[in-house]
């Protein structure tokens, strides 16, 4: 009897180390949770903060963000290439109640049309060639968070219908798969394109348009908001000191005018990749702890270079269609800069198809040049 006591309490002090054992695992779980949770909101709330500007223009948009923040309405921004669309949409999210939930980047520019379908919805193990395991969505990606169609202009005339769908129903299907999958998702999306012209030359479904556009935020160009030049040159000068190493970068007068004269084509990006270019022409003559940035320092011109003509004299001894291939080079190679090696862009402002494009490219032996992404310049990004 002793013996059956004993054996009983043995296995009640093992049960209960098991259960202490197991509330310690979950409290650290909870912690992990928490902890992560809020880097996650720290990380967004210090993106939200970075949208700068004193400028009216600016104080309605982080008006505007904080309002679309506390609702749930499908957002379409608008706005210029390199005014900051992308930061706006992560504002948004930061904003929100979903803000400790996924935010999903979806670039539809460089989405090729074959597989559009497949990144937006998912597939099932062998529903086509290369198709070797199931994969989610980004809307499964997304669920209970924020999917950020970005560039949503440029998605496929073929794909709108499915996302229209999905949108309508809030159900997704894999491609091979017979199963609907309700998701959660809050669509924002942006474009720099003038989606209402698109729609009119049936580019861009018109229900479609309608659906996305529940709230339309328009991004100012920087050439509309000049008052804000000097706060957004202070916020880059600081993160370039940061990357270079130096303790104190300073602009002179001279430099501080022609920055606000500029008409900044390329809007904030262009702004930052001035000021950081600059920062380190003038860093090559340093003395001390400040650099003063001059305008000998300054490259406006630097993005893009542009095509220079052929001079009179050797136009004239060169053969018409070499002649004609050397212009056409220098033309996409500086529309395809400008337009930062987006080649759908670029074939917009060319007037040509994308595929025509990249055919005329290849001839003429214009490559795509490899991309660097900086994480820490998300300030600047669309």
């Amino acid at each position: 009897q002793d013996d059956t006591v004993a054996t009983l309490a043995a296995l009640a002090a093992s049960a209960l180390r098991t259960l202490l054992l197991a509330e310690a695992i979950e409290q650290v779980a909870v912690r992990h949770q928490l902890v992560t949770r809020q880097v996650m909101r720290d990380s967004v709330e210090r993106v939200g903060d970075e949208i700068l500007g004193t400028s009216a223009a600016m104080v309605r948009v982080r008006h505007e963000i904080a309002m679309l923040g506390a609702s749930e309405l499908t957002t379409l921004i608008s706005g210029e290439t390199g005014v900051g669309k992308e930061l706006v949409a992560h504002a948004i999210h930061a904003k929100s109640s979903r803000r400790d939930r996924p935010l999903v980047h979806v670039n539809c520019a460089a989405l090729p049309e074959s597989l559009a379908e497949s990144e937006l919805f998912g597939h099932v193990r062998g529903s086509f060639t290369g198709a070797i395991e199931h994969r989610a969505g980004k809307f499964e990606l997304a669920d209970g968070g924020t999917l950020f169609l970005d560039e949503i202009g440029e998605l496929p005339l073929s794909i709108q219908p499915k996302l229209l769908r999905v949108l309508q129903s809030g159900e997704v299907q894999r491609i091979g798969s017979d199963k609907t999958l309700h998701v959660d998702v809050r669509i924002v999306a942006a474009t720099n394109r003038d989606l209402a012209a698109e729609v009119r030359a049936g580019r861009f479904r018109s229900d479609l348009f309608y659906r996305l556009g529940v709230y339309p935020l328009d991004v100012p160009p920087l050439r509309d908001r000049r008052d804000d030049i000097p706060v957004l040159s202070g916020h880059f000068l600081d993160r370039a000191q940061e990357r270079l190493g130096i303790p104190h970068l300073r602009l002179t007068a001279a430099v501080r005018k022609l920055l606000r004269e500029h008409p900044w084509p390329g809007n904030v990006r262009e702004l930052e990749h001035v000021l950081l270019r600059a920062a380190l022409r003038a860093s090559e003559r340093r003395r001390g702890d400040t650099v003063v940035i001059d305008v000998e320092h300054v490259d406006l011109a630097g993005t893009p270079p542009r095509a220079t003509p052929l001079a009179p004299s050797t136009a004239s001894r060169a053969p018409l269609r070499e002649a004609v291939d050397s212009f056409t080079r220098s033309l996409i190679t500086s529309t395809v800069a400008e337009c930062e090696d987006n080649w759908a862009e670029a074939a917009r402002r060319l007037g040509l198809q994308r595929g025509n494009l990249h055919r005329l490219a290849v001839r003429l032996g214009v490559h795509a040049r490899p991309r660097v992404v900086d994480s820490s310049a998300m300030s600047s990004n669309r």
